[in-house]
């Protein structure tokens, strides 16, 4: 009866720690891997990383000094090297380490084996990027951080530079508009596309860049951020007469380059330029962000008029595509579809977007529009993305690699309450004045007269 009783004793404490733990690691997976999971996965890694590394087949044979060495000096057998360890860095979402690749090895080898190394040490996913020629850096994931983002706090910014969302190898996913120009964005409806347009928007709105809106919805979508806009097209009619001026400020701009370029012996190379970015920064124009959102309602037609507009606007699009970069204009497009069955000059706007970021879609042929002649490997990536996780999205470019994001969840009030306060911080374009969205002026609240003191009697 007693040993029962010590047993109860000893063995409750112990399930509500275990149940505790249980707990942590669903609810909060990052408290628990910075308690438990984080040491527990050190330790693992110390103690097998020989045994796992051949049994992954990322040894090699030792080189006969070594073998001499070590029959010199012990007994023992002489083993196969695995690649050189270096110091293990925790994070707050899992480990790092670098490797140092034995002679005959490729970082190839290594990410071959990234998942069993990941099922050897007991972690949610490995990654494996190369840091300098023979190093080789393994990333460690502890659990999903894309179920329930948080952005890092240490997030490299700049100017035209958005930390929109978050990789699923934990690193800051930034949206460089100066490395990407051009982007594409797709999805279907509630898939998270306003999401990640809301976190572009709120990115810039601090910095001096005029931001343009085309929203064929009425403008519901980009209306919100009217404060901080400076220029919104609501409809076909309105961006019909929008894209010709930004066209003649992208050939204003030109012009301005080519007679900066009014090269004389002995300019110093520094004064020489072939776009915005080389001008003095008295002269130089500010950077133009063009939001195009459901680009589809651009391409639709009904009347042969209408096929006469659409044709202009889709010559517009493509001019600023191929030529606004060095004009400091950038295009950022969204939209569910967008393919040849749109029309005539449909794909080759899409050939001018580098980045391609791509959201729940509803069928195949959508997620090859975005991905198919980038990373053919990241469509079946893009296709297996679930209803209840919006906000995740396969971000990739033209260099062929691709990554699952997810943008953090960030409401319209907030969004719109951000480009209200910066709403004076958007830059003076003459060209653009005429399609300055009118902003309703906020009531302000006059304080009436302050209540009547009722005086009290005075009581012994």
């Amino acid at each position: 009866m007693s040993d029962l009783t010590t047993l109860l004793e000893v063995g409750g404490p112990l399930a509500a720690l275990g149940g505790g733990a249980a707990y942590t690691r669903a609810r909060h997976p990052a408290v628990y891997w910075s308690a438990l999971g984080g040491p527990i996965s050190t330790v693992r890694l110390l103690s097998t990383y020989s045994s796992v590394m051949e049994a992954c087949s990322l040894t090699v044979a030792p080189s006969r000094l070594r073998i001499l060495a070590v029959k010199a000096t012990t007994r023992r057998e002489v083993r196969p090297v695995p690649p050189r360890r270096g110091i293990i860095r925790p994070t707050t979402t899992g480990l790092r380490i670098r490797l140092r690749l034995a002679p005959g090895q490729e970082p190839a080898d290594i990410a071959a084996s990234a998942e069993r190394l990941r099922h050897a040490w007991g972690v949610h996913a490995v990654y494996v990027t190369t840091v300098k020629p023979g190093v080789v850096e393994l990333r460690l994931v502890g659990y999903d951080v894309l179920r329930r983002v948080r952005m890092p706090r240490k997030v490299e910014d700049g100017f035209l530079k958005v930390p929109v969302a978050l990789r699923e190898d934990a690193t800051p996913f930034v949206r460089d508009y100066r490395t990407v120009p051009h982007q594409l964005t797709l999805g279907a409806t509630l898939s998270g596309k306003s999401m990640y347009l809301r976190h572009l928007i709120t990115g810039l709105a601090p910095q001096p860049v005029a931001l343009v809106g085309i929203d064929c919805k009425r403008g519901v979508e980009l209306a919100p951020f009217a404060p901080r806009l400076s220029a919104l097209a609501t409809d076909p009619d309105e961006a019909a007469e929008l894209l010709p001026v930004l066209v003649k400020e992208m050939e204003d701009r030109y012009d301005l380059i080519k007679a900066r370029q009014g090269i004389a012996p002995g300019t110093p190379a520094e004064d020489i330029t072939s776009d915005i970015w080389g001008l003095p920064e008295s002269e130089r124009p500010v950077p133009i962000v063009l939001f195009v959102d459901e680009v589809a309602e651009l391409f639709l037609t009904a009347t042969r008029k209408d096929e006469e507009r659409r044709d202009e606007m889709v010559t517009q699009l493509i001019r600023l595509a191929q030529l606004g970069r060095a004009a400091g204009i950038y295009l950022e497009v969204c939209g569910q579809r967008f393919g040849a069955e749109l029309g005539k000059g449909a794909t080759m706007l899409r050939a001018q977007l580098t980045g391609r970021v791509c959201h729940r879609v509803n069928d195949e042929a959508s997620a090859k529009m975005a991905l198919g002649d980038i990373a053919p490997e990241a469509v079946s990536a893009a296709c297996a993305i679930a209803p209840e996780r919006p906000g995740l999205a396969v971000a990739g470019d033209t260099s062929g690699g691709w990554s699952r994001i997810r943008t953090p969840y960030l409401s319209l009030g907030d969004a719109a309450d951000i480009c209200r306060k910066s709403a004076d911080l958007a830059p003076d374009v003459p060209a653009l004045k005429p399609f300055r969205p009118d902003v309703p002026v906020q009531p302000v609240e006059i304080p009436g007269p302050a209540p009547a003191v009722q005086p009290h009697p005075v009581a012994d």
